[in-house]
């Protein structure tokens, strides 16, 4: 897995294809996807763009996706698998992960996709409604995706260290990969030593902060972490972007990063970050910043948005 990746999160529909062509022609080659995020289809129109440009090959390109939660049921999980596979026109994933450890009422394909988070989203009072469908069943049909050849990996996405612990005592074949969100509030140590110790590789969401979370209001302008001072002193001392010390302090933790931009000069911003090394000073003054500050909680939104108490983190 290449080490920065492209995040195809809240990219508009209209802007996806583009966005991936350009960022293809700005040297990414890791895309990181997802049902839930809406532009799928528009992002496989990307991908046979560039390949047929001769931009880049399939080989070349690392493509992650994420089963959503209402597809954990096991004869539900290589539909959900395939329906993204069709829309990213690729016959296979370098990586598929549990998007939440949360299970919801299965909705069909045919009726709303993607489902997003409410099984009922018309009715007077619609309804975040739980399914009954504990994890191991949903990892064993992940494994069962892996042994037909539908992706490379299977990993997990949005896991605390005991889901891990629990996840280790029962998968034949091991996740590959943790996708966790994590940036200078939200150092999130113990849990990624905990991951790497079972030889799992982390890659961090959200890796600036809160940056994409203003236009959601689920974090405050004054939370920016580029402006804080060790961020500031960093990147004039080498030169860079505060955006750039972030992303570097994020690889040089030996973690991959998935930054989401659709402006052509940010994406070969966030690239350029391989001609410097910030000293054990700047790390840790870096890691001294963190407030366990957690934008991406369902344990908050999910109440706030749709009307349920839903937390998995304490």
């Amino acid at each position: 897995m290449p080490p920065v990746g492209f995040g195809l999160w809240k990219i508009p529909r209209e802007d996806t294809a583009d966005a991936v062509v350009e960022a293809i022609r700005a040297g990414y080659r890791h895309f990181d996807s997802a049902a839930d995020y809406g532009n799928e289809a528009e992002s496989g129109e990307g991908f046979a763009r560039a390949i047929a440009e001769g931009l880049v090959t399939r080989d070349e390109l690392w493509i992650t996706s994420k089963l959503w939660n209402t597809f954990h049921a096991p004869e539900h999980v290589e539909e959900a698998a395939r329906k993204s596979l069709a829309d990213l026109q690729i016959e296979c994933l370098d990586l598929y992960l549990i998007h939440f450890p949360i299970a919801l009422e299965y909705v069909p394909i045919e009726e709303r996709y993607p489902p997003e988070w409410l099984f009922n989203p018309e009715a007077d009072e619609p309804e975040m409604r739980p399914a009954k469908v504990p994890l191991y069943q949903t990892w064993h049909a992940m494994e069962a995706l892996a042994q037909k050849g539908l992706t490379n990996r299977i990993g997990v996405c949005n896991y605390n260290s005991a889901l891990i612990h629990d996840l280790m005592a029962y998968a034949s074949l091991k996740p590959s990969h943790l996708q966790v969100e994590s940036h200078p509030y939200l150092t999130q140590e113990k849990l990624i030593r905990c991951a790497k110790d079972y030889g799992m590789e982390v890659t961090a969401f959200s890796p600036l902060g809160a940056q994409s979370y203003f236009e959601l209001n689920m974090a405050d302008a004054q939370e920016s972490l580029l402006g804080t001072a060790p961020v500031m002193v960093a990147a004039q001392a080498h030169g860079k972007t505060p955006a750039q010390v972030l992303l570097k302090w994020g690889v040089q933790r030996g973690n991959s990063i998935i930054p989401k931009t659709t402006k052509p000069e940010r994406m070969r911003e966030n690239l350029a970050i391989d001609d410097f090394e910030l000293s054990a000073v700047e790390m840790a003054a870096i890691d001294a910043l963190n407030q366990d500050r957690r934008f991406n909680d369902p344990g908050v939104f999910a109440e706030v948005a749709f009307g349920r108490f839903h937390p998995i983190y304490d």
